[in-house]
């Protein structure tokens, strides 16, 4: 008899009526809404406007739901294109299955584009929203107990998980709760990444660097754990070989941007850096702002002076020098000397 283990959801849906609220669903979308307001306020430190990690997320979240679903897809194409199988449940995203490594990729492109079309450097902007994505990843997770898929081994521990759906071929019993372990893993790369970033000022890059690299390492011997189906290669998962080589290449660039580049940005956001550009107009503290108002850059000078001529007074012609200009002209000339 088990005394403790994590019981799994009944059922991952609930009907309003007509409309199913998939468990699933609400948890990527409230690690979206983390992401984007942690990712916000780290923008903001950093010297950028407030919006701007918004503004981009339209473009990167999107990318970055195709990605993950495109990976999942192609990485286990049997589940959808094998014989017996329908092609339609690829696009049935909220039955489960969105590969992190191609919602990362993909959803990178997108921020490039969104930040590209602000003027804004794609490191920098990565640095202020990678603690926020593993904190959103930690959150999606919670979606796999939701479904109760992507467990571990099997185990009789007291935080084990209880599977209890028989459905695509799962066997009910107590499993490694490996959407846990993982979870929590994001929590620490979150706060890893945070405390590094204040230590030793990170920048170009080099925090969403250490993200990667962080997760990588979790999610390596996670991986190892899980039971699911999945490739192999030389005895390793397919995402175990990625993992590794995800981590070199993260290590290298955080090795090659640190020599190239040292430091962090001084600016983030020029329009936030420059600041308003009206402000002078309508203080009246430029030329043209001296003219709407009647006088003249000279003239608000000289009055300073008591009894000083204007420098802008015309000097006196000769009376007998014709005038250059057409009597007509001559009110629209006193004006602009005026």
């Amino acid at each position: 008899m088990e005394l403790a283990y994590i019981p799994s959801p009944s059922r991952g849906v609930l009907y309003l009526g007509p409309i199913p609220l998939r468990g699933y669903a609400f948890c990527i979308i409230i690690g979206v809404f983390i992401a984007v307001w942690l990712g916000n306020r780290r923008w903001v430190a950093r010297g950028g406007q407030s919006g701007t990690v918004a503004d981009i997320a339209v473009w990167a979240v999107p990318f970055g739901l195709v990605g993950g679903r495109l990976y999942h897809v192609i990485t286990d194409y049997e589940l959808y294109f094998s014989p017996g199988r329908d092609w339609v449940d690829a696009f049935k995203v909220w039955q489960g299955g969105l590969g992190i490594w191609g919602a990362i990729a993909l959803g990178a492109l997108g921020a490039w584009i969104g930040a590209r079309r602000r003027g804004i450097p794609m490191p920098a902007y990565a640095d202020a929203v990678a603690p926020g994505i593993a904190l959103a990843q930690a959150m999606g997770r919670w979606g796999n107990w939701f479904n109760q898929e992507l467990y571990g081994r099997e185990t009789h521990l007291p935080w084990a998980l209880h599977i209890t759906s028989s459905e695509g071929g799962r066997v009910p019993g107590y499993y490694h709760p490996t959407f846990l372990y993982e979870s929590l893993w994001c929590i620490g790369v979150a706060f890893l990444v945070m405390w590094a970033d204040r230590r030793f000022k990170l920048g170009h890059g080099r925090a969403f660097a250490l993200y990667v690299a962080a997760y990588c390492v979790g999610r390596g011997w996670i991986e190892y754990m899980r039971v699911d189906d999945a490739h192999h290669i030389l005895g390793l998962r397919l995402n175990d070989w990625t993992a590794l080589i995800v981590f070199l290449l993260a290590v290298t660039y955080m090795i090659v941007s640190s020599r190239l580049r040292p430091g962090r940005e001084e600016t983030v956001e020029p329009l936030a850096a420059d600041g308003p550009t009206d402000g002078p107009v309508a203080s009246g503290g430029s030329t043209e702002g001296a003219v709407a108002s009647g006088g003249s850059a000279e003239g608000v000078e000289t009055d300073t002076g008591a009894g000083k001529p204007a420098a802008s007074e015309p000097k006196a012609e000769p009376a007998d020098e014709p005038k250059p200009k057409a009597p007509a002209e001559e009110p629209e000339s006193a004006t602009k000397k005026s």
